[in-house]
């Protein structure tokens, strides 16, 4: 029976372009697995958008001289390049400013007032004299108070992890002036996160599938929950829906997960079946994932759950219907660069834009698959980068593929040869790769994608030993029968094997999927479209599997059907040239 499955991706701030890291953090992994489960059959929404509001976006504005919204608009159009580039298969990337976020926001905020999850409270907020205003808290930067880090954001310490208040930092300045600022009243809503306690830590009791350092946070962050500001004094984001209240908006960590939600409605209205969102968040059977880094993990694994557990029953007849919570939250670690932290400032990153005008995107991904930071901090360096696009996916995968269809296309006139009875050998290797639907299935569902891909290339592996130990290259003139049995074990093999490595390689798996003679599309069609709302239009990424053909199960590759002409997947790489030209360029 297939599963309901909704696949819930982080949402970047539109003020500069993608890199690796968000890459490795969020996006590559939610893509894997999304396109994993739409082979098995599973309805899958996957959403996600470009965060509009976010304080970076206004920091940047104020940066180069112009507005929020000219800031956004311009990354979120390249956002949705960039990742259908990548091949990040979104049933729809939106973003934070539309008219159908903006109300669905709003409505939450309304709900959480009306049932007294909502509290009033003076605030002392850090104010920039200067500037004349009063500061949200990433436009504020100072020392740790809990570790000691000394270019901690005012809401959150990258070193430590910890949430944190602004006006408690050591030596903070403004990130407008440079200035101290100096602390002001302000009277702002507050979340009572503690009035879900309770429902929290039975929420989070049978979590202990998720990974260790996602669970142990979690848990220990409800044992010390406190109120939360959920608006801001800015002028730019989501307005407040009080009267009175002008001059204020919803807080961006508020109102962009609610972005999962809205996103979902919005993709049911596109798509002609406004009521169809309720098929995921009012579905006890839904499995939901929030992919995210690390740095979202409070965000995801306690917050986003007080606000859904506090506006349940919204636009439904039953008032106290629950909302789907997450059923997983399989956040990643950093991925550094060279072995040093990322740095905007330095340009020590690898920008995707810049990384896809001299690599294919498999490479990309499949070097990245297989140093995904899950369990720890991991490295992009250039070595391993051209390492394993040669000695694996060259090696190992692309060239098992091109000497077998290359021999197949010339010895049997562009055909697939009729194998005859296989013997022993050929059987074993076919079902040791046919076992790999249920071992790389099992650990893609787990969301073990790192283990995953490893395991599908130990099979490419398995085939290559087959092959140098088979008769077949050399005995076509004298046993072309047995040659021909060979040939097709090994033809076969690569046909299992294009569906185990399509999740992470949908590029080269759909060529492959056509030079074995096959038509349509393996994941259907992925593009850029224009929405019409109520107050305004937008472009947003939508995938449609309406074509899609392609299933996680063995398909008998058909003796006699026609091949395409052979062409290599990949590209092998100058190692030297590569690394002369890219260490170059960073910090550049």
């Amino acid at each position: 029976m297939a599963e309901t499955i909704h696949v819930s991706v982080a949402w970047p701030y539109a003020n500069g372009d993608l890199h690796v890291g968000h890459l490795a953090g969020a996006y590559l992994p939610a893509d894997i697995f999304a396109r994993f489960q739409r082979l098995k059959g599973n309805r899958v929404l996957m959403v996600s958008g470009s965060d509009s509001h976010g304080t970076p976006i206004t920091v940047t504005a104020e940066q180069q001289g112009v507005s929020p919204r000219e800031v956004f608009e311009k990354y979120h159009r390249r956002f949705l390049e960039t990742q259908q580039r990548i091949g990040i298969s979104y049933d729809l990337f939106t973003h934070t400013d539309t008219e159908n976020h903006h109300r669905i926001s709003q409505d939450f905020f309304l709900r959480l007032l009306e049932r007294g999850a909502l509290y009033l409270e003076t605030q002392q907020l850090l104010y920039d004299e200067e500037a004349g205003r009063f500061l949200p808290d990433r436009m504020v930067e100072g020392t740790c108070y809990l570790c000691g880090y000394e270019q901690a954001r005012g809401d959150q310490c990258d070193n430590c992890g910890h949430l944190l208040d602004a006006v408690k930092l050591i030596n903070p300045r403004s990130k407008l002036t440079g200035n101290t600022p100096v602390v002001r009243e302000t009277q702002h809503y507050f979340l009572d996160l503690p009035r879900f306690k309770d429902r929290l830590r039975e929420y989070l009791r049978d979590k202990d599938y998720w990974r260790p350092n996602v669970i142990n946070f979690a848990r220990n962050m409800v044992e010390e929950l406190r109120g939360r500001p959920i608006t801001r004094d800015i002028d730019w984001g989501i307005p407040v829906p009080l009267e009175g209240w002008e001059g204020k908006c919803l807080y961006v960590w508020f109102e962009a997960v609610i972005g999962y939600f809205s996103a979902s409605v919005e993709w049911a209205r596109n798509t002609g079946q406004p009521e169809a969102w309720r098929d995921w968040w009012y579905n006890p059977r839904t499995r939901m994932y929030c992919f995210i880094g690390k740095d979202n993990i409070p965000f995801h694994t306690v917050i986003w759950q007080a606000e859904l557990m506090g506006v349940s029953g919204i636009y439904s007849d039953d008032e106290d219907q629950p909302l789907t919570l997450p059923y997983d939250v399989p956040a990643n670690e950093y991925m550094n660069v060279q072995g040093a932290q990322f740095s905007k400032s330095r340009n020590w990153a690898i920008w995707l834009p810049d990384i896809l005008e001299r690599y294919d995107p498999d490479a990309i991904r499949y070097y990245v698959a297989s140093v995904l930071p899950e369990t720890r901090d991991t490295d992009f360096t250039w070595e391993g980068f051209v390492a394993r696009n040669n000695n694996e996916l060259v090696a190992w995968w692309g060239n098992l593929v091109n000497r077998v269809l290359k021999f197949a296309y010339k010895h049997w006139d562009g055909a697939v040869p009729d194998p005859g009875e296989p013997g022993p050998a050929d059987r074993a290797l076919l079902e040791k790769v046919e076992g790999g639907f249920e071992s790389v299935g099992a650990l893609l569902d787990g969301v073990k994608l790192r283990a995953a891909l490893g395991e599908a290339m130990s099979l490419a592996r398995e085939v290559n030993v087959y092959l140098d130990g088979a008769p077949w290259f050399g005995v076509v003139k004298e046993d072309k029968q047995a040659a021909a049995r060979t040939v097709y074990t090994a033809l076969q093999a690569i046909n299992y094997l294009k569906v185990l490595l399509a999740p992470f390689l949908p590029f080269s798996a759909q060529r492959l999927h056509e030079m074995l003679g096959f038509e349509g599309q393996l994941f259907g069609e992925q593009r850029i479209a224009r929405y019409d709302e109520a107050t305004r239009s937008h472009e947003a990424l939508i995938y449609d599997g309406s074509k899609a053909i392609g299933r996680w199960e063995p398909e008998r590759l058909p003796p006699g059907q026609r091949l395409q002409k052979p062409a290599p997947l990949f590209r092998k790489l100058d190692e030297k040239k590569v690394l002369e030209e890219e260490l170059s360029r960073l910090g550049a």
